[in-house]
């Protein structure tokens, strides 16, 4: 049976978040970070999150979005992880709450499928496309039926409370600079920034 390694994107493969880059690129990284803040406290929820941003992409364009992906904060060795996995006839996933416009960059470094909010910049926002943390499960599960892919061949890698149905979910976890939470739900948990080390981890998992 092949493989299916599902990343998170912000904080896992990522250090900080798509948002705040592409918010620090027009220049708006003081109102991303109060919107951020909010968030992280509970006080702003998932759709007021995008709600809140969209106005601040409303002038974001393809070239920005491929200079931001370019320059931004990446662990280390995230293309040769999605390349490795590909040359062994396995799958890899990345599965966020971030906007997919930004996520599916990364089908450039090989990843086989992307997956996040499909909302376009500056877009009104349609509370139906907005993802949150259980949205992760059953986009996994779909994933493992597409690619006939059980359980125990599946290992998932995040970071943070974004992450934890899918840990609480699933068997086979490495947090990577987790969360205390996070790690307390982890089969396994990797501090660093090379997210090849911590793919080494995810593969002990799923016999190598």
């Amino acid at each position: 049976m092949t493989k299916l390694h599902v990343f998170d994107m912000d904080g896992t493969i990522l250090e900080g978040s798509a948002c705040v880059h592409l918010s620090d690129h027009l220049g708006r990284l003081e109102e991303i970070s109060v919107i951020e803040e909010g968030w992280g406290r509970g006080e702003v929820g998932h759709i007021e999150f995008y709600q809140l941003c969209q106005p601040l992409w409303v002038d974001l364009c393809a070239e920005d979005i491929a200079t931001v992906f370019e320059k931004s904060p990446w662990r280390k060795n995230v293309e040769r992880v999605f390349k490795d996995i590909a040359e062994r006839g396995e799958f890899s996933a990345v599965v966020t709450l971030s906007p997919l416009f930004f996520a599916e960059m990364l089908l450039q470094w090989g990843v086989t499928s992307a997956h996040g909010a499909p909302i376009g910049p500056g877009e009104e926002v349609d509370p139906e496309l907005v993802l949150t943390p259980d949205h992760k499960v059953p986009i996994v599960r779909r994933l493992m039926e597409e690619h006939g892919v059980d359980e125990f061949s599946c290992v998932a890698y995040g970071d943070s409370s974004s992450d934890i149905p899918l840990f609480e979910t699933f068997s086979n976890t490495v947090a990577v600079n987790g969360s205390d939470t996070l790690k307390g739900l982890a089969t396994k948990h990797y501090e660093g920034d090379d997210i090849w080390e911590a793919y080494q981890l995810g593969r002990s998992l799923i016999g190598g």
